[in-house]
């Protein structure tokens, strides 16, 4: 599969492209939502109609996290495949989207468009020479990127500075409906633009809004570079458990399974984590003499407050050579 290139990205389009099957995913349409009906192909200048309730999508990119967006607009019934219109000028990808979902796809920009928003999902090295291509699709609706570091100025100057725009940073567990977006919008963005972006983003998990945007420098280090710090414990962990003897294969597993159980078990609660281990931790027992070799000196946490001002730094670093 070849690399996306900026003149990847034409301004017209004569029309969009065949596809093929829709294979819509599991799960329950919402109250007071229509099933749509199953389409099993899409061709170019054949009329789809739209359900009333359905907000229209153009969809910019279709890489894992444009897919996983599509997945859990279906899904969850926020939209119809006969509202969505995908841009993807990698062939693979495009073939990929069409076939799952049943959606019109394009390589192209359409020339004409209206609708309710236009979610940007492609890299962010890109993005800059993307976006020009879109003023007048988003003039009339939003703008949604999910694009990492990509400031509001930087996506104000490639749509249009009357434009509403949300910027959002989702984490990598939003790739399977189980990821954290945080959300900022610019002053053009109502109740109602602000209200259909937590939809969209909702569709691949929690939604959180912030209003001040040099924010997202510490959100980058906490949720968007945290799944790393956890893949970093599990691994430790499984580590650990084979040089305590257990095997390789068992000690893998029972790693994952119980970092995955733990997170479950904090997701059913509204405890506090603190209180999630205390509960856990009988006095004179064998998890506290591990805490207490964990939480020595607080070396533990001094080691993670250290981790995520780097990122957090490194962040604000990267944000710096984008705009000279």
């Amino acid at each position: 599969m070849r690399a996306w290139k900026a003149n990847d990205w034409p301004s017209e389009s004569p029309g969009l492209r065949p596809v093929g099957e829709k294979g819509r995913p599991d799960g329950a349409a919402r109250p007071g939502r229509r099933e749509s009906p199953r389409r099993d192909s899409w061709r170019a200048g054949q009329t789809l109609t739209v359900p009333a309730e359905a907000l229209r999508v153009l969809l910019v990119g279709s890489g894992r996290m444009g897919s996983a967006m599509l997945r859990g607009w279906l899904g969850q019934s926020i939209t119809d495949p006969a509202a969505i219109t995908v841009v993807e000028p990698d062939e693979d990808r495009r073939n990929q989207a069409g076939s799952a979902h049943g959606v019109p796809v394009s390589p192209v920009v359409p020339a004409a468009w209206s609708g309710d928003a236009v979610v940007f999902a492609v890299k962010p090295q890109i993005l800059d020479q993307v976006l020009p291509a879109y003023r007048s699709h988003c003039a009339a609706s939003c703008a949604v990127s999910i694009a990492a570091g990509k400031d509001l100025r930087t996506l104000a100057h490639g749509v249009g500075d009357t434009v509403p725009i949300v910027r959002a940073m989702p984490n990598l567990p939003a790739s399977v409906g189980q990821g954290v977006s945080v959300a900022v919008p610019n002053d053009h963005v109502d109740a109602g633009i602000r209200e259909r972006a937590s939809q969209l983003l909702g569709a691949v998990g929690a939604v959180h809004w912030i209003e001040d945007e040099t924010l997202m420098d510490a959100v980058t280090a906490l949720s968007g570079s945290g799944p790393a710090y956890v893949f970093l414990l599990t691994e430790a962990m499984a580590k650990a458990g084979e040089r305590a003897g257990l095997p390789s294969g068992l000690s893998r597993s029972l790693a994952r399974e119980t970092v995955a159980g733990a997170a479950a078990l904090m997701a059913a609660t509204d405890d506090d984590p603190a209180q999630l281990r205390a509960d856990v931790t009988s006095p004179g027992g064998t998890t506290e003499a591990a805490l207490r070799v964990l939480m020595d000196d607080e070396r533990w946490a001094s080691r993670v407050d250290r981790a995520v001002a780097a990122a957090a730094a490194r962040s604000r670093e990267l944000a710096a050579v984008r705009e000279d």
